[in-house]
């Protein structure tokens, strides 16, 4: 991963002002791209993209920001430096070393991709820097994924990554070490932070002051999905702090991706353009996901059973090799069969021979303590106690309407319009209001699926419970309910 550490320079720059029709945001000069074609006045031999850093520079000049931005490996964080190169700031690259390629005999590309990341800073004439997390991404990241799949749920990550790893330990190097004012990544999101309507009254006088204390403490910044909202992750940022997201900035936050990939093939980075997306585990990549997990985690073989007779169809080498929703490798069966629930204690999987089988719908589960982005619970939320919004557990997914209920220990009750296919524990359910995402909690207890309801069964048989952490009430517990995890 790679980022950028911008230093505005006292004085002024020699830019071009910018009209109030321009607005601060990223997004509103995308839509003005037509008009930047023609080459800027200081355009030089850049061409017409150094025009669009220009513009973009007078946007940052009016947030005054002194920032570093992360360096992923993929097209997304090296076309950050396109963006936020601009004339006035002093500009540095870091790479982020996540994780050992001595550790394992996995294909590891990090060489190679902080190889990019410093030609990327060769060729936009900015500092480079290296910094290595190995440590801390074993201990708050990959150990915590291992052990949430040992308890047979379903963990994530990249969210995991993002709270502890890019938007803590690089954070606080970037601002500590760095004398940054402030990160910008690659993430396709949004913050409250550029309000238009902050910076297009005619009569606002440029705020004085470094980029941290140019907003009002009071006011919490928003996390908004992205313009482009096939690519937004907010779903990944849903657990970055208040304090980090306030001197966080996203610059592509208002740009689709081919429109980023149009500004790196203008600025040379062609290399960039070749590179596939990051996918598979946070930092670790794509690979065959079994022969990975058992290099770290002791085969536990258990049995496939279906869920509607109790008829034993085949034996597998450990429970958290699967999750709801998958399908499973049973041999010998010709129709495919999916897993539904899954028994922690006798490590069996049950699973059902139909993708759309109503063992995997439910509408009810509860999550842990969530975390908001604006620190406290919604005013509606803590004043009535329940909360219609949206939420979602898959990056991706479609929005799902919800009703949210809130715990005195701060936990939620999320109950679905609509059940909803697969949902599994570990994972996080991430709310939304409007455009705003809101925060998230880990699912730690799942309400009973239709076909338990249908069937009138009192008891789930299911990894959707695991050791009890104290009696519970809310709006499901009773029959079909589990102990709180």
């Amino acid at each position: 991963m790679m980022t950028e550490v911008f230093t505005e320079r006292c004085g002024s720059v020699g830019r071009e002002p910018l009209g109030p029709s321009a607005g601060p945001q990223v997004r509103r000069l995308a839509r003005r791209w037509e008009s930047l074609q023609r080459p800027h006045s200081n355009a030089g031999t850049a061409g017409r993209t150094r025009g669009w850093w220009c513009r973009v520079g007078c946007v940052r000049e009016l947030l005054g920001a002194q920032e570093l931005l992360p360096f992923h490996p993929g097209l997304i964080m090296d076309s950050d430096w396109c963006l936020l190169s601009p004339p006035g700031y002093q500009v540095t690259g870091v790479f982020m070393k996540n994780w050992d390629s001595l550790d394992e005999h996995g294909v590891c590309t990090a060489d190679r991709d902080c190889e990019d990341a410093y030609r990327v800073c060769q060729i936009l004439d900015i500092p480079f820097h290296q910094v290595s997390y190995v440590k801390e991404y074993w201990n708050d990241v990959f150990s915590d994924f291992l052990s949430e799949y040992e308890k047979g749920r379903t963990p994530n990550p990249d969210i995991v990554c993002n709270k502890h790893i890019k938007f803590s330990c690089f954070f606080h190097y970037a601002v500590d070490n760095l004398g940054a004012d402030a990160v910008a990544t690659g993430h396709y999101a949004r913050t409250s932070l550029e309000d238009e309507e902050v910076f297009q009254q005619k009569h606002i006088r440029r705020p004085e002051g470094l980029f941290r204390n140019r907003f009002e403490v009071r006011n919490a910044v928003k996390l908004l999905q992205a313009a482009d909202s096939f690519k937004d992750q907010t779903f990944f940022l849903s657990q970055v702090s208040q304090d980090a997201l306030r001197r966080t900035l996203f610059p592509l936050g208002g740009l689709t991706k081919d429109f980023v990939k149009k500004i790196a093939a203008e600025n040379r980075l062609h290399h960039v353009l070749q590179k596939k997306e990051s996918m598979g585990i946070c930092f670790v990549g794509k690979r065959n996901f079994e022969n990975f997990i058992l290099q770290y985690l002791q085969p536990r073989p258990g049995k496939f059973i279906s869920i509607e007779d109790n008829k034993v169809l085949g034996t597998h080498k450990g429970w958290f090799l699967y999750t709801l929703g998958q399908r499973a490798k049973i041999g010998g069966l010709r129709e495919p069969w999916y897993v539904v629930e899954k028994d922690g204690t006798k490590g069996d999987v049950f699973v059902a021979p139909r993708t759309d089988h109503p063992a995997l719908y439910r509408d009810l589960l509860r999550t842990n303590r969530v975390h908001w982005i604006a620190e406290e619970p919604p005013a509606a939320l803590v004043r009535d106690k329940m909360m219609e919004c949206h939420f979602r557990f898959r990056h991706q997914m479609a929005l799902v309407p919800c009703v949210l209920t809130l715990n005195q220990d701060g936990t939620v009750w999320v109950t679905a319009v609509k059940a909803v296919r697969a949902l599994a524990l570990g994972q996080f359910a991430v709310f939304y209001k409007g455009d705003e995402c809101l925060g998230s909690g880990k699912i730690l207890r799942l309400g009973p699926s239709a076909y338990v309801l249908q069937k009138g069964k009192s008891k789930s048989r299911v990894a959707t419970e695991g050791p009890s952490d104290g009696p519970s009430n809310g709006p499901g517990s009773g029959p079909g309910l589990g102990p709180a995890l």
